[in-house]
């Protein structure tokens, strides 16, 4: 798993196009301001250890957060990260675990349409802190 984190003022997004013809029709435009946005490619190697990147990913953007002050989370698929891309259903699956566990921790917890290319503004903080990358 590859993840992307940063905190940002604000970021807004919009659905522009869907990418997996399965998926529901949504449309959507939505901002949220003080938050980390964490943009994550779930990789066809973590099927083989779903809890543990649960786990790892749950343990590295609790660790931002606390550094950070934030309270409000949003997770982003994004399959750009990484060559290796799981399988549709896998990558929902860990995202959905992933903002489960970040709710029972007491976070805000936004996710963006998995499936869709999105139109998107994101304002970063300048301190090193604001962008974080990982390879769990």
């Amino acid at each position: 798993m590859k993840l992307l984190m940063f905190n940002t003022e604000e970021f807004w997004y919009k659905t522009y196009r869907k990418t997996i013809e399965r998926i529901k029709d949504i449309t959507k435009e939505e901002c949220i301001k003080e938050s980390l946005i964490i943009f994550a490619n779930i990789e066809k190697e973590d099927e083989e250890k779903s809890c543990k990147i649960i786990r790892k990913s749950i343990n590295n953007i609790s660790w931002l957060a606390k550094k950070t002050g934030r309270k409000k989370i949003v997770l982003h698929s994004f399959a750009h990260l990484s060559n290796s891309k799981a399988s549709v259903e896998f990558a929902q699956d860990i995202l959905k675990g992933i903002a489960e566990k970040l709710e029972d921790k007491g976070y805000e917890v936004f996710t963006t349409p998995f499936g869709y290319f999105l139109e998107f503004r994101i304002h970063v903080l300048g301190e090193s802190l604001a962008k974080v990358w990982k390879s769990l």
